[in-house]
């Protein structure tokens, strides 16, 4: 019987090849979208997968309030280690410090590469998981060894055993290779840790944290733990939320909270305000489903509105089939067999135009998704899927066409009735609808991404690079470099700074001023910088001076932005003393000089943080900051800069970053989902569009006589047009009003994320509304005008 319906189906398809490749294409088109954002989902939600005991690993983040303001972090004090240790240890099966990850160079032999890495306490790699390659598993028990990555290795050692070899490390240290392990694959954190060296190196070679022992005031460290197989996340931040406040009294003022922030919520839920979880990329997992599911939708009206359109045809079929004694079970059947047919022959379609653009699609999402096809889940997810898509395409055209009566049908009194066409136009509107509050969204979307975009960044960030210090071999060479590079002609200017300059690596609190109000809790960015940082970023002092060389007392000087003007209260700031109130490691007080213009360091979404710029007494640049000569090309200054590099630190590879490039990565991921909405956007005005082109061809030729009449009668192409095209134009301009409401309240939501934000404006709707009227009348007219132009004389002979 079911080979029946599908041969039956088969010949009706293959009758009207038109609709069916209509049918067909709409339908592949939806599913492949449906798919392609099915993969991209799957790979969002199996971030950190590769880490085994995901739902037992967590890291240590603390919120803390500063004058009634919430932040929270990663960012924890070292004494905190001792107090988990001592007082909780039952709660924990492993719990390590861990270092930022960081760039340094590894040297073995003739060959120099940069690589980022962590250092980490022994357990680290087991509480992670890490697959061993070669070597111990315990390769951290040394304190002079070092663990590599597979491709890392392969990098420095070639073909070479890598274990036992010794690898520079920064030109400072000498480290024996005790483990490989396999890289992390992308989707997961700590992809980019491409080395691990011992806690206790990091210990050995750095002082301020080997003091930072006793300093609770001190957040310059990450912990992560894996908890016990009895206990919860929850039940253990229940328990340790007011440890640091109960082990030093003195951070009370700042009500700092320790909570457990689980590993399966790192990348989906990373984002916080006043204290509280609020989401973070999973809305966007949230947005691309309901795209993908409109999108289907779309496409399965399209097959609902074309199948019932052309219900008439096929009412003879039904009444002879009923006749015969067919059930109406058994023709409810058989259409559902034709719609599983289209639906197979889509999906098939469906896969072979993602297996197509996939790759183009890895390189618009930065993604590095492979089609699943030793997957039997995915499988059997596509089987659901095909028979859920089926079942919605098809089920309003089978129960609508197995109701009709065979006699009516027979006698050729069957009459579709007054409101046959409500459900079709009520589709027509459901598609618009969605369309154009797709439209909407992309352009508010890509908006808002330009609004931030030109806002000012305070500074020149064209013809700025910097290249990264990390190794000793630069301490003290700051004006030989200098001198170097100026000389080359290829630098205008130059200076150093302990932070990227799009990014803040540091915050600081404890100082007193004149003025301060009782109970002020300030929170500021710190960066310390060379005499030369304003000069070389262009950063346009506002009041008072900028750092120079000839004032030996700049070296306790300060700048402050215009923000931190603000935040201190500060009518006058140029001369007055910002004091150190840490009794942890007081500094001398620090003197303001001059208040520069705010520059965008962090989100350009969000206000500029107040901040700090102090005279780098102590060589703790990270960064060169290199003005290029905007009379030579970049390429040339370039080369020019790698060769004077290379005379002084022959042993370091050369790396450098446009300012500008680095700056435009803050946009990167809004750009994405942007560009990904106007994508799919497009193709959901596609389907539609597929569905109206389907639509008026039937409107046309079950109207062909009336047209032939009518221009027999005298009527104009542009009559015919209109009669053909009004009634579709009525359609998308109720969808326009239906969409606009909806859009406007969805996005509003949406903005209200970002202080910085862009204002909805009247003609965004207006000219998505537009928008949808010229496509669909150009969509319309080619149907139309072809009917319009045909000869009347051929529509006519048959009477």
């Amino acid at each position: 019987m079911f080979k029946n319906y599908l041969k039956i189906a088969w010949r009706n398809l293959w009758k009207n090849k038109g609709y069916t490749i209509i049918n067909v294409g709409g339908l592949a088109l939806g599913m492949a979208v449906t798919l392609i954002i099915g993969l991209w989902i799957l790979d969002e939600l199996s971030y950190n997968s590769y880490f085994k005991n995901k739902d037992k690993i967590a890291q240590v983040f603390q919120s803390q309030t500063f004058n009634g303001e919430t932040g929270t972090g990663p960012a924890i004090p070292r004494p905190l280690e001792k107090g988990l240790r001592d007082g909780y240890s039952d709660n924990f099966k492993h719990l390590i410090m861990c270092s930022w990850t960081n760039n340094h160079y590894l040297k073995y032999g003739d060959k120099s590469i940069s690589r980022p890495g962590n250092y980490m306490q022994q357990v680290g790699p087991e509480l992670f998981g890490l697959e061993i390659i070669k070597g111990e598993k315990d390769g951290l028990r040394e304190i002079n060894s070092i663990m590599l990555s597979e491709s890392t290795a392969n990098a420095l050692f070639g073909n070479e055993d890598p274990i036992g070899k010794t690898v520079t490390v920064s030109n400072e240290h000498k480290l024996n290779v005790s483990s490989v392990y396999k890289d992390i694959p992308v989707n997961n954190s700590f992809n980019d840790t491409d080395f691990i060296i011992p806690w206790e190196k990091y210990l050995a070679n750095n002082e301020w944290i080997r003091n930072a022992e006793d300093q609770w005031g001190n957040n310059s460290f990450q912990m992560f733990v894996q908890i016990s197989d009895n206990t919860s996340f929850e039940k253990i931040t229940n328990t340790i939320k007011d440890v640091k406040k109960n082990l030093n009294p003195d951070s009370s003022e700042f009500n700092p909270q320790l909570f457990l922030f689980p590993m399966e919520d790192w990348y989906l839920r990373s984002s916080f305000e006043n204290g509280k979880q609020n989401g973070g990329r999973i809305k966007y997992v949230w947005l691309f489903g309901i795209i993908g599911a409109f999108v289907l939708l779309l496409a399965c009206i399209n097959f609902m509105n074309l199948s019932t359109a052309r219900s008439e045809k096929r009412g003879k079929e039904v009444g002879i089939r009923k006749s015969i004694g067919s059930q109406r079970g058994q023709l409810i059947y058989q259409f559902l067999s034709e719609s599983f047919l289209v639906v197979l022959f889509a999906f098939f379609l469906a896969m072979l135009l993602v297996v197509l653009s996939l790759n183009g699609f890895n390189e618009l999402s930065k993604k590095e998704i492979t089609f699943p096809w030793d997957n039997g889940i995915f499988w059997l997810i596509s089987l659901a899927f095909i028979l859920f898509t089926s079942l919605l395409a098809g089920s309003y055209p089978a129960l609508y066409l197995s109701s009709f009566k065979p006699v009516d049908v027979l006698k050729g009194t069957f009459k579709s009735g007054k409101y046959a066409g409500l459900p079709r136009k009520i589709l027509v509107v459901v598609q618009f609808t969605v369309s154009v509050a797709f439209i909407i969204g992309t352009v508010i979307v890509m908006q808002q991404i330009n609004h931030a975009k030109n806002r000012p960044v305070g500074y020149d960030k064209e013809g700025l690079i910097q290249i990264p210090t990390f190794s000793q071999d630069f301490v003290g060479k700051y004006d030989l470099m200098r001198s170097e590079f100026l000389g080359s002609n290829a630098v205008v200017e130059m200076s150093t700074s302990s932070s990227p300059t799009t990014q803040i690596w540091s915050n600081r609190s404890g100082f007193t001023w004149e003025g301060k109000p009782e109970g002020f809790q300030e929170d500021l960015a710190w960066t310390e910088v060379s005499s030369e940082y304003a000069k070389s970023l262009n950063l346009k002092i506002l009041e008072g001076r900028d750092f120079s060389r000839e004032f030996a007392t700049d070296s306790l000087g300060v700048l402050i932005n215009e923000s931190a003007k603000k935040y201190l209260g500060l009518e006058n700031p140029v001369g007055m003393l910002l004091k150190d109130d840490n009794d942890e490691d007081p500094g001398p007080p620090l003197k303001i000089i001059g208040v520069v213009q705010d520059m965008i360091t962090q989100s350009p979404y969000e206000p500029v943080k107040q901040g700090v710029y102090v005279y780098d007494r102590q060589n703790n640049a990270s960064y060169y900051n290199l003005r290029l000569n905007p009379n030579e090309s970049a390429s040339k200054n370039i080369v020019t800069i790698e060769r004077v590099f290379k005379e002084h630190f022959p042993d370091i590879p050369f790396e450098y970053e446009f300012i500008d490039s680095e700056y435009g990565q803050k946009f990167a991921s809004e750009e994405r989902i942007g560009t990904l909405s106007g994508v799919f956007t497009a193709l959901a005005i596609l389907i539609s569009c597929l569905g109206l082109f389907g639509l008026t061809s039937f409107v046309a030729e079950q109207r062909k006589k009336e047209i032939g009449v009518r221009k027999v009668l005298g009527a104009s192409i542009f009559n015919v047009w209109n009669m053909l095209s009004k009634d579709f134009l009525k359609l998308v301009i109720i969808s326009c009003f239906i969409a606009v409401p909806i859009a406007y309240f969805i996005m509003n939501g949406w903005l209200q994320e970002y202080p910085y934000r862009v204002i909805l404006k009247w003609w965004i709707f207006a000219l998505a509304m537009v928008g949808a009227m010229l496509v669909t009348i150009l969509t319309v007219s080619f149907q139309a005008i072809k009917a319009a132009k045909a000869n009347p004389v051929k529509s006519l002979r048959t009477e």
